[in-house]
């Protein structure tokens, strides 16, 4: 946790996804990702969803963004698809207003941390596609946790990453690094979009975190990854040095555009 003053930590926007409980509809938000932000030393501020006209108003006042993971899919009609299986859910109000956040985001070079579905929504975002059913293709291992399991079982670490060269994740843990994550989801990336990095492969060669290549037109902090590390985050050191980085992004961003003179 932070032990500067709530009025000198960096905000960071965690939107949130969107439920029928009952016959009302609501907006939800994880506690482990608001619990997340504050242990990288920032306030969350979660945001139920927002117009166009909205989007430039919230980055406005944003430090930072983390996308969630979420039981519901980025809907396939953004990277050209049918759905594959009905069966899954969907989540299209999230989709109507983060995939045009993600880009806008980027562009101002407000960090951006993405875990799981924000992780391929950043891709499909950026023009890249999904494996609908990674478990379905060609030399790809299932990375779905056993369903009827308790969630200590679900999130427990399942297999390696491997870390590559060149990526935030080096800079934390060094090129080739093997780093046991949990493996929780049915989809993952299929093409990465243009201008993205791989930061790090399962075994079975699935990108399983990507970040952008800085540029002019993208400068700041982006790192997307598939697993979950905001799952007893306090406890891992992996995710402690995430959340940390993302942290010292976010406030960076805020003393560069928001020093406590102005």
């Amino acid at each position: 946790m932070s032990t500067l003053p709530p009025s000198s930590q960096p905000l960071v926007l965690v939107p949130a996804c969107n439920r029928m409980l009952g016959q009302h509809p609501f907006h939800v938000a994880g506690k482990k990702y608001v619990d997340a932000v504050r242990l990288a030393g920032a306030l969350p501020l979660v945001v139920p969803s927002a117009s166009p006209a909205e989007l430039d108003v919230l980055l406005d006042l944003a430090d930072g963004v983390l996308l969630t993971g979420s039981p519901s899919n980025v809907h396939p009609s953004h990277y050209g698809e049918e759905v594959y299986d009905q069966r899954l859910p969907l989540d299209p109000v999230r989709d109507d207003w983060t995939l045009p956040l993600i880009p806008k985001a980027l562009q101002r070079g407000i960090p951006l941390l993405a875990i799981c579905r924000g992780f391929q929504e950043a891709n499909v975002a950026l023009g890249g596609s999904l494996h609908q059913a990674v478990q379905e293709v060609p030399g790809k291992h299932d990375h779905r946790a056993p369903e009827a399991a308790p969630a200590e079982v679900q999130y427990a670490a399942s297999h390696p990453i491997v870390v590559q060269r060149g990526g935030w994740l080096e800079r934390l843990f060094g090129v080739g690094a093997e780093l046991q994550v949990n493996s929780v989801h049915g989809q993952g990336v299929n093409r990465l979009a243009d201008g993205l990095r791989v930061e790090a492969l399962a075994p079975d060669g699935l990108v399983e975190a990507f970040s952008t290549v800085p540029t002019a037109d993208t400068p700041g902090f982006a790192l997307c990854v598939q697993w979950h590390p905001e799952w007893l985050a306090a406890d891992n050191p992996v995710s402690m040095a995430l959340l940390r980085a993302f942290g010292a992004a976010c406030q960076d961003y805020r003393d560069t555009h928001r020093p406590p003179d102005r």
